[in-house]
């Protein structure tokens, strides 16, 4: 299987102006709008629309769903042009599937991996059940949705899982070269998405955190091109 020696990097819950611009000026590939009112992180349509206009060509708006309203994702839709869509949920596949149709944009399905021992939690049945997803985003099953800074086991995920995986969950600058590591070989692709392990508050990004994110993930993929 050849995978892609660049690990595409996305960063979650952004509120403000400057951290926006840390980000992309750091190299994020996507940035994140949590659209989800009982998360610290959440913005209105609103502001998710005022902070993506800040996105230069190439960097793309993502907008995070729990178990919407479809109207209310339409009309984020229309206010974010070109946003990719994030079901975080208990959204079915059917209602993915049916959202990505109506809107006209691709999304990506959270599959919520229990902590510790990865029990009772088939990744391959999910991927297939899934199969209109772009990708596939893994993340620790903690109470509020994601965004608990918790990791789950990596290593005890299927040896071959054929989709794009997007690694979430406890990311930092400190471990996300092992979880890449670990995972590379595992997907079609692999990518990043880190939220709480960049900040210095709820919502509240530190620029030097970001930078640090994105010299580890360049880092582990400059190891990895040294060894292939």
């Amino acid at each position: 299987m050849s995978i892609p020696s660049r690990t595409r990097i996305k960063m979650c819950g952004f509120t403000r102006e400057t951290d926006v611009d840390a980000a992309v000026q750091a190299g994020a590939d996507a940035i994140g709008f949590v659209l989800y009112p009982p998360s610290a992180r959440n913005v209105s349509i609103e502001r998710a629309a005022e902070l993506a206009a800040r996105l230069p060509a190439f960097v793309t708006p993502v907008l995070l769903f729990v178990n919407e309203a479809p109207d209310r994702v339409v009309e984020a839709c229309a206010a974010v042009p070109g946003a990719l869509l994030q079901f975080h949920g208990d959204e079915s596949p059917e209602s993915c599937a049916d959202m990505s149709q109506r809107t006209g944009r691709p999304h990506l399905k959270a599959a919520r991996i229990p902590l510790g021992a990865v029990v009772g939690f088939d990744l391959l049945e999910f991927v297939s059940l899934h199969h209109h997803a772009q990708a596939i985003l893994l993340d620790a099953d903690v109470d509020g949705f994601g965004g608990g800074g918790k990791a789950f086991n990596w290593s005890l995920l299927p040896p071959n899982v054929n989709a794009h995986l997007v690694l979430s969950g406890g990311l930092t600058p400190a471990n996300v070269a092992d979880g890449i590591r670990t995972l590379r070989s595992r997907a079609r692709s692999l990518a990043v998405d880190v939220s709480s392990g960049i900040e210095s508050g709820k919502g509240l990004k530190d620029a030097d955190k970001i930078r640090q994110f994105v010299d580890a993930v360049h880092s582990a993929d400059h190891d990895h091109s040294l060894v292939n």
